[in-house]
């Protein structure tokens, strides 16, 4: 049997879709298909390379060592033809395809998930999959074509674009201030009732600040950290500001996600001559994405739906 029998060309954008639902049932309901269908497809791909590619019972499945060998290229190999079909075509088309999306849960539902819908309604043949976690995955991570995520990543090797500003702000509600009063330098935070937030890789319970004089960064003064405590914490950032709005203490958050509570007075800033280190969002996607359609119309689509704001 030659190379071109044993590997198919369908059958890589099969896997590839398989993978991603997760289950037998999943992909069946992707493709419009049954899953025994599936299971037949599946079957005949190992029978022809002579070896499993997912280890599989009646309630999940992984990839065997081959399997991800095969995942591997398959992806590879499904977004070259993408990319060239793209180049050949150009503008003259509108995107098409599949687009996996990730983003931090909070953001991702109450920002990313909107731009998405209007997004879609727009590019109705583009099939977006968004996928909404605790903590980015890391920057190597092959299941998504495009992170929306906090901060720039370490990592070179991905394409990180600026997407718009986003300060971290101390914030806490009129009450808790006016029974514990206002703390008026860093320090003082040690005496509060502070609001904890276990996420990413950041240093829990540790705040870091900088006098600022001005509006440019290059005005802040020497970066002091806090060590801040308190008897409420979570990894759910709607829940921390939740208990800042009840009056349980004082909060550092991103201004996304309390920027209606200071604009309604529930919420007031505290420590506004020192600056937080900025959280700033960036798009994040791979090298060899940089061409792809999908990827550019929807990253230049969010940009600019922040840029209004």
């Amino acid at each position: 049997m030659t190379s071109s029998n044993l590997i198919q060309a369908a059958d890589l954008g099969f896997f590839v879709s398989l993978v991603n639902a997760g289950s037998l049932s999943g992909a069946a309901r992707e493709q419009g298909i049954s899953s025994a269908a599936v299971s037949r497809h599946l079957s005949l791909m190992e029978s022809r390379l002579g070896f499993a590619l997912l280890n599989r019972t009646t309630r999940r499945m992984s990839l065997t060592p081959e399997g991800e060998v095969y995942l591997d290229y398959a992806r590879r190999i499904h977004d070259d033809i993408e990319e060239l079909a793209d180049r050949l075509m150009g503008s003259k088309f509108a995107p098409q395809g599949l687009l996996r999306v990730n983003a931090t849960l909070g953001f991702g539902r109450s920002h990313i998930a909107p731009i998405i819908s209007e997004f879609c309604s727009l590019y109705p043949k583009v099939d977006l999959q968004l996928q909404l976690s605790v903590n980015p995955p890391p920057s190597t991570d092959d299941a998504y074509d495009v992170c929306f995520r906090f901060g720039n990543p370490p990592d070179s090797r991905s394409i990180a674009k600026f997407i718009a500003p986003n300060r971290r702000l101390l914030v806490a509600a009129p009450g808790y201030l006016k029974k514990h009063g206002i703390p008026q330098t860093p320090a003082e935070l040690k005496q509060h009732n502070c609001i904890g937030i276990r996420q990413g890789d950041e240093a829990y319970g540790v705040w870091r600040f900088q006098s600022v004089k001005g509006k440019s960064r290059s005005q802040a003064g020497e970066v002091v950290s806090v060590k801040v405590r308190g008897n409420l914490t979570t990894n759910d950032g709607g829940i921390a500001v939740n208990w800042a709005l009840d009056g349980h203490g004082i909060l550092l958050r991103a201004e996304w996600d309390i920027r209606k509570y200071l604009d309604s007075g529930q919420l007031v800033p505290v420590l506004g001559s020192y600056r937080s280190p900025d959280a700033d969002i960036y798009a994040v996607y791979a090298e060899r994405h940089r061409t792809s359609l999908r990827v550019k119309t929807l990253v230049e689509f969010v940009a600019a739906k922040f840029k209004a704001t």
